[in-house]
């Protein structure tokens, strides 16, 4: 049978699943330049009958992606991008190309899971954190850096801030450069999110979490919500439904 392979590919990595029917018979990851983790995928068994792409990365990445794909499956890889609409989500950018499309599948992802005003929080590379009205209107969003960026501003700028310890990221003080580094940037995540969501005023939105520190992030917000880690995933499928692919299952 027929699978549908699906790529994540954002600016550094790449997250991919291959889904047969209502199930998921693989998944994985791999770093652009990681030969040995993206070969993973192009030997996974399975023909998959059509492969869907959410890319933020350069054009030549998505060049030499898709020509792999290509070889391996003799298949046309579908990316999408962004639009000015979808189903009932409507973009608010002047320019709807300029959203990145993980941004607006993952809205789609979760759209679809709510009908209600929601609020997306994207926990990745960056941290993104967007409103959605009831009636679909993308009320507007905000883009910070992630943890790990926040991190690296501070080591490249500061002489005297190093650590080695590893740390998790808490919101108490910290009591050594360490954790008062990875507990300050904790702070400034949750801080933001929480400062978004006051500035959102009312009705007060239904919290969506996706991203690798997702989980994190909602843990120590502390507000509720729903972790959703294939929100992209999600969106992907609804938006390729909506350009009239079906899943070959």
């Amino acid at each position: 049978m027929n699978c549908c392979l699906q790529l994540d590919v954002g600016n550094s990595s790449a997250k991919w699943r291959m889904r047969l029917g209502e199930g998921i018979v693989a998944r994985g990851m791999f770093r652009h330049g990681d030969s040995v983790a993206r070969d993973t995928l192009i030997s996974t068994p399975g023909e998959p009958g059509q492969i869907w792409i959410s890319s933020v990365a350069r054009p030549e990445v998505e060049a030499e992606l898709a020509d792999r794909l290509r070889q391996r499956w003799n298949v046309e890889p579908w990316f999408a991008r962004t639009p000015a609409r979808c189903g009932d989500l409507v973009n608010s950018y002047a320019e709807p190309e300029r959203m990145g499309v993980d941004r607006w599948l993952a809205m789609l992802g979760a759209r679809n899971h709510c009908a209600s005003r929601l609020c997306l929080v994207d926990a990745g590379s960056a941290l993104t954190v967007d409103l959605v009205a009831a009636a679909g209107h993308h009320e507007g969003g905000y883009i910070i850096p992630g943890p790990a960026l926040m991190e690296r501003a501070l080591l490249l700028d500061t002489d005297r801030v190093r650590f080695e310890e590893s740390v998790d990221y808490n919101l108490r003080p910290g009591a050594s450069t360490a954790e008062a580094v990875r507990h300050g940037i904790a702070l400034a995540q949750a801080g933001a999110v929480a400062l978004a969501l006051k500035q959102a005023g009312s009705p007060t939105p239904t919290l969506f979490f996706c991203g690798g520190a997702g989980e994190t992030l909602m843990q120590l917000l502390g507000q509720g919500g729903n972790y959703l880690p294939d929100l992209v995933f999600e969106g992907l499928e609804v938006m390729a439904s909506d350009s009239g692919f079906v899943r070959l299952d």
